[in-house]
């Protein structure tokens, strides 16, 4: 079944996944690096050094999966993806899109000309692994999927001279309609969520703010923000290890989960050691009382923090913004007003929290 075989563990996907991925990328240190890890992940890599010779490599044989750089010299990211999408050869090979460009216009255009996935740098491994792994089931379960039309629609051909045999190639039908709805279900759930701390990540984060904000245009209702840095955790992080870390971040993340206690309210991972919280329908005093929930929910934790300058236990800084969204603002508008509040907190000494006012 392939809600079975989507079931399994990571490790076991990539073993009956192997697949070829095309990196095209100028830098030459990235591209190796990226390269030799996918090679001990289990997929076999090609690389391509500018737009030009990828396109040449990609017509002659094509691949599973393409890790696309957006700023080469000869050739964008962008150009290559458009002449991928214009040819039936090469339409429905997944494109990832690796840049350091990290604004919200260049995601836009990246899934604009055809990307299904963009990851920004400095990337992480596992999680470039993880959307790599999502896009070739993808890849993998829709083949399969029109290896199975192209059965039913056989079938259905040959029910026109057999009651029977039509009878039995509607229910395939139905069953791999059922099948594809649970696929699509789970995968849905895979791509929204960050591995690490198991809340929305921050392509989930972009979907919902902006659901939100034109949800709230129309009904001219306000939107608050909180943005939330863990004070002090590259210190944490070099006096604990990277696990010791990682066991942080999840402990953070479910306890500032508990303090948010609407459904309509969504908790992301922001990047890093930074999360934020998309309060719909909440007016300023409402993003201040969660700001306080968080903080409470933070010192139950006693996580202790032997390098922090602020306190012997983990602490968050954080910055709140509310809006009344218009035609005439943006997420934009909200987003940095909360990261200037956040800094604000930061400035007046951490393990605060700062009204953009």
């Amino acid at each position: 079944m392939i809600s079975d075989f989507l079931q399994n563990g990571r490790a076991d996907r990539i073993s009956t996944l192997k697949g070829e991925i095309l990196i095209v990328d100028d830098n030459l240190e990235e591209i190796n690096l990226l390269s030799t890890l996918l090679i001990e992940a289990g997929y076999k890599v090609r690389k391509a050094v500018n737009g030009k010779i990828a396109l040449m490599g990609i017509k002659a044989n094509l691949p599973d999966v393409i890790l696309l750089d957006i700023l080469m010299p000869d050739m964008r990211g962008y150009e290559v993806c458009e002449h991928l999408k214009k040819d039936r050869r090469t339409r429905s090979i997944p494109v990832i899109f690796l840049s350091a460009l990290d604004e919200v216009i260049d995601k836009v255009e990246a899934f604009r000309v055809g990307g299904v996935d963009y990851v920004t740098k400095p990337f992480q491994i596992d999680e470039v692994l993880a959307r790599i792994d999502t896009h070739f089931t993808i890849q993998l379960l829709q083949k399969r999927l029109n290896k199975q039309n192209e059965r039913l629609q056989k079938s259905e051909a040959e029910a026109r001279e057999k009651s029977k045999q039509l009878e039995l190639a509607l229910k395939q039908l139905q069953m791999a309609q059922i099948e594809l709805a649970k696929v699509n279900e789970e995968l849905q759930s895979l791509a929204n969520l960050d591995g690490l701390t198991q809340v929305a990540n921050r392509r989930r984060f972009d979907e919902y703010l902006s659901q939100e904000w034109k949800r709230l245009v129309r009904e001219k209702q306000p939107l608050s923000l909180i943005l939330c840095d863990i004070d002090y955790f590259k210190n944490y992080n070099d006096c604990y290890g990277h696990q010791g870390g990682d066991n942080c971040l999840q402990q953070v993340a479910q306890a500032i989960n508990r303090a948010v206690k609407r459904p309509a309210d969504l908790v992301a991972r922001y990047g890093g050691e930074e999360f934020v919280i998309i309060l719909p329908n909440t007016f300023a005093e409402g993003a201040i009382a969660v700001a306080q929930l968080i903080q409470q929910e933070i010192q139950q934790l006693k996580i202790p923090h032997a390098q922090s300058e602020v306190s012997q236990y983990i602490t968050l800084s954080l910055g709140v913004s509310t809006i009344i969204p218009t035609l005439d603002l943006s997420v934009e508008n909200l987003i940095h007003q909360a990261d200037e509040a956040l800094y604000k907190a930061k400035r007046q000494g951490r393990d605060r929290f700062s009204v953009w006012v």
